[in-house]
């Protein structure tokens, strides 16, 4: 992880800036795009494009907060006129009720910035009547699982507001609920951003089986229309989103690179097998510690037999899937003698058949 020391003369600190998944979208133009087009209603970014987007979160990085190091700042051009997008990123399952303050102090930091910048170019303008400072569209993109209740303008957040009303600072904040959507609200956008939503969406290994019916055209549209560079960028918002839920280095390797081999429909496909260590956990918490249960037992065949493949030792598999070799030897040894044409069925049943 890369480490950022940086103060402002305004006193604001951030100790560092760190890549996760929701900064890499925004970050990329492609993928922003695709956000403002597809998970907002606002009629202006219906044609947005690509090269419209420039991110300028570097130029404001020593506002953002500790632990805010995953928001971004993006300069926005529409037709002769510019705007700024301020995407806040929420991991947290609970509301941020101070999030209208935060965005408050990046508006005003953002319009301070502005205005020097144009006082170095023509000296005084900010003084003139024609004068104006550009819009400001506050989005927070919500990865919770609960619903966001926390106040959308500013001025609920200060008592006697009915009284004062008119001498409060006062503007709405856009919020993108993850959870709004549906499975099939995000395949029927058939877009890159709509996958990394599909992982994102993902709270534990043991909701991979949710992926496995994926329709076959939606993966083949991302094979054959997503272009090289992107392929990269979604393979590493997927790694950051499956270390979340603790898959091993090894399975998380697999998957990007099967994205990045245009291997889509692949990936799907192996996600079941990527819930062995979710369902021993399952099974011991229902009180089923005697034995392994049939579905649990034929994961972990194909886990073995898909490094197998790859040539890895039986030590190699033991340790990779964290399970005993007393337990990976004997499934590897009657694999081994199938192949190249391993079987999943077959060697589960030679396995139960020599206890």
């Amino acid at each position: 992880m890369e480490t950022n020391n940086t103060t402002t003369s305004n006193g604001v600190h951030n100790a560092h800036a760190k890549d996760n998944a929701a900064k890499i979208v925004f970050g990329d133009p492609v993928l922003c795009a695709q956000f403002l087009k597809g998970y907002t209603d606002i009629p202006l970014f219906k044609e947005i494009k690509p090269e419209d987007i420039e991110n300028v979160s570097s130029h404001f990085l020593p506002l953002f907060q500790e632990s805010r190091d995953s928001d971004t700042v993006n300069k926005i051009r529409i037709g002769n006129s510019e705007i700024y997008l301020i995407a806040l990123i929420e991991h947290q399952s609970e509301n941020d009720f101070d999030m209208s303050f935060r965005i408050l102090r990046y508006i005003v930091f953002i319009w301070t910035d502005y205005a020097a910048q144009q006082e170095k170019l023509h000296k005084g303008i900010t003084k003139s009547k024609a004068f104006l400072y550009p819009p400001i569209l506050p989005i927070v993109y919500y990865e919770g699982t609960s619903t966001w209740s926390a106040p959308l303008n500013f001025k609920d957040r200060v008592f006697l507001s009915d009284a004062f009303g008119d001498y409060i600072p006062s503007f709405n904040y856009l919020v993108v609920p993850l959870n709004k959507y549906s499975k099939q609200d995000l395949i029927e956008k058939n877009d890159e951003l709509s996958l990394i939503f599909l992982i994102n969406q993902l709270q534990s290994s043991s909701e991979f089986h949710d992926l496995k019916d994926i329709p076959k055209e939606y993966t083949e549209h991302l094979a054959d229309n997503t272009p090289d560079y992107l392929l990269k960028i979604i393979g590493k918002v997927i790694a950051v989103l499956l270390h979340k839920l603790n898959l091993p280095d090894e399975e998380v390797y697999d998957i990007t690179d099967q994205i990045t081999r245009r291997k889509f429909s692949m990936m799907f496909d192996n996600f079941q097998a990527y819930d062995v260590q979710e369902t021993r956990r399952v099974s011991r918490e229902e009180g089923r510690i005697e034995g392994k249960i049939e579905g649990e037992q034929l994961l972990l065949i194909k886990l073995v037999i898909k490094k197998l493949e790859k040539n890895y030792s039986a030590e190699q598999i033991a340790e990779i899937l964290e399970e005993s070799l007393d337990t990976i030897q004997p499934i590897y040894d009657i694999a081994l003698r199938q192949a190249p044409d391993y079987n999943t069925d077959k060697v589960f049943e030679e396995l139960n058949s020599n206890k």
